[in-house]
């Protein structure tokens, strides 16, 4: 494996140098046209930004998990970083995979297959103040990586006065026109079923999602949306993977699906949901009602308890923290942080691997629940409620749950929004509460307020 994929593609080498002033925002807007990748994150305080592609890495099926990963230890095997300043400037890959491992994509996802990443050409990193621009490139296997230097550091250097220069404007937006192909009545009835399997003891719990299609006058300005969703979402993962330009998919999740460093792993159950308050008042209280609602503190324990067995063969130990209130600018979320010690650190994707689904975003037991999302949702979810995020050299990385998001093809947008069904379920509340979840990415578009 190894061998045969760094015959193809040489040795990875990369060269990083200080970019003073450019932010991940500025780089994105001078790549438009070029393939993109963003991701941040604002309680670490790092944000990427990539453009072009170095290397592009695919999988399909039910083995597409380790296929990506080894293909990206093949990848990061013998590479040679040539300025080591910045740790976090290190090349890493981006990308993500399909909520389905046998997902076929349609005309909505017809650039995502089942498993997609790249390794940008040039990546930007913002660490707290301070801004790297790496470039990544191949070289045959028996040249010397130090005698590239020279000429990379060269292409750096121009590269760097090209995104010190003034971005292109961020365009207008264009009102959106909305359909949502599955009407209340249909949500009802697939409602309905589910808990009657719950209440015959076939099922626990089931993530239902619809989906909202807006189309538009103008190519939509994913800057645009980033930008908006930054401003009014700022403590979420946000992210954007565009392989192709104008066919785009991007969020901002608040769920993360795990992060490892080292033998370190955390994660979260983020379940139970209410709206934001008018008043800080009103607000207290809707807060507090979450917490003392019997329906959405089972539906939350059920996603802890299910987080944790999975996790339990991989880890020594686990520690399971208080179950508190996460607070976003339209709605509130049960949120438990669950952090543990690996058993042997394998990186980030075998974590990935046991985690996806979590009942969060797919049901208990697993499998059944994955077929009854097949059958009864209309339209396949690509890559919505799937693992999204970067991997690093060491293998190691962060992925988000990639809700929140929406895929877009130059004028058209395709929006997902689901609820936990469970014993207690009403079909009014579960619709309303996706109601709620549609906002940030239509606010974002421009077509929602």
């Amino acid at each position: 494996m190894n061998t045969s994929f760094q015959q193809h593609y040489g040795r990875l080498i990369s060269l990083s140098m200080p970019c003073p002033g450019v932010s991940p925002a500025d780089l994105l807007r001078h790549a438009r046209g070029q393939p993109r990748s963003f991701w941040e994150s604002a309680r670490d305080r790092v944000a990427f930004a990539g453009m072009g592609i170095a290397v592009e890495l695919m999988a399909w099926g039910a083995g597409r998990f380790v296929e990506i990963e080894q293909q990206a230890r093949a990848l990061f095997e013998n590479a040679v970083m040539l300025d080591e300043r910045e740790p976090l400037a290190a090349p890493r890959l981006f990308g993500g995979f399909a909520f389905h491992d046998d997902f076929v994509p349609d005309l909505a996802w017809a650039d995502f297959p089942p498993a997609h990443f790249v390794l940008p050409h040039y990546q930007l990193v913002r660490v707290r103040d301070s801004f790297w621009l790496t470039l990544n490139v191949h070289a045959p296997l028996g040249e010397d990586p130090y005698a590239l230097a020279f000429d990379l550091r060269e292409a750096l250097l121009a590269q760097v006065d090209l995104l010190q220069s003034a971005p292109p404007p961020l365009s207008d937006r264009s009102p959106a026109h909305l359909a949502y192909p599955m009407p209340f009545e249909q949500w009802a009835r697939s409602v309905e079923r589910i808990v009657r399997q719950i209440n015959a003891g076939e099922l626990k719990k089931v993530v239902l999602a619809r989906l909202a299609e807006a189309a538009f006058d103008q190519p939509v300005d994913i800057d645009h949306a980033l930008a908006y969703l930054e401003q009014r979402y700022p403590d979420t993962y946000r992210f954007l993977f565009e392989p192709r330009p104008g066919r785009a998919f991007f969020g901002a999740t608040p769920e993360l699906l795990a992060q490892v460093s080292d033998d370190r792993v955390d994660t979260m159950a983020l379940a139970g949901s209410i709206r934001r308050g008018v008043t800080p008042d009103e607000d207290e209280q809707l807060a507090m009602a979450l917490l003392d609602s019997a329906k959405d503190r089972h539906e939350h324990q059920i996603v802890v308890d299910e987080v944790c067995n999975r996790l339990a063969p991989l880890t020594i130990r686990l520690n399971v923290g208080t179950t508190g209130v996460m607070t976003l600018s339209n709605i509130q979320h049960l949120h438990t942080p669950i952090s543990g010690t690996l058993r042997e650190p394998r990186g980030i994707l075998p974590v990935v691997a046991t985690l996806h689904p979590t009942p969060a975003l797919g049901g208990e037991p697993r499998e059944a629940a994955m077929r009854l999302i097949a059958e009864l949702e209309p339209a396949p979810r690509g890559w919505y409620a799937a693992p999204v995020g970067w991997i690093d050299r060491r293998l190691d990385g962060q992925f988000g749950v990639a809700i929140r998001s929406a895929v877009v093809q130059s004028t058209r947008a395709w929006l997902y929004a689901g609820a936990g069904i469970v014993a207690e379920s009403d079909p009014l509340r579960e619709w309303d509460e996706t109601n709620l979840k549609f906002r940030p990415m239509l606010e974002g578009l421009g077509g929602g307020h």
